[in-house]
């Protein structure tokens, strides 16, 4: 993945995409920021967990901050964070979409046999292992304590 990331920053700096350049440097800075932390903290560098960890990360901060621009009437800003976050898109796992998501989570809960709120970090933990980077875990919790309640 990281090679991924490299390659595709040389391409974008050929081309003279300042906006991609821009989004693919964050993203090795922050990968290299994780893998000093880990380095420093007697761990492995990072492997693809944690790029995508950081890469879902990243995500989800634009999307907040997009809508946040687009409620202050900064429209501009808010079509630069979704630039943004096509980028980080194009190295993510395809996202299931809303029925995908209710089905794995309905799979999840009836694979561990959860009886009650108190399962819910198992749902979550069955989930997070089977679909790395594919959904939006936060959605997914909301949805299993539906399911649970």
């Amino acid at each position: 993945m990281r090679e991924t990331i490299s390659e595709a920053l040389t391409k974008a700096q050929d081309k003279g995409d300042k906006t991609r350049v821009c989004i693919l440097r964050l993203i090795k800075a922050a990968v290299q920021d994780r893998d000093v932390a880990n380095r420093e903290a007697g761990r492995d560098p990072v492997d693809r967990s944690d790029i995508l960890n950081i890469l879902l990360t990243m995500r989800q901060q634009r999307v907040e901050s997009a809508r946040e621009f687009e409620e202050t009437g900064r429209l501009e800003l808010a079509e630069q964070e979704r630039e943004e976050i096509g980028v980080i898109d194009e190295f993510l796992p395809k996202q299931l979409d809303e029925t995908a998501m209710h089905q794995a989570c309905k799979s999840a809960v009836e694979d561990v046999d959860a009886k009650g709120l108190r399962d819910v970090g198992r749902c979550m933990n069955t989930l997070k292992q089977r679909y790395p980077g594919q959904m939006d875990f936060t959605k997914a919790s909301t949805v299993v304590k539906g399911m649970l309640r």
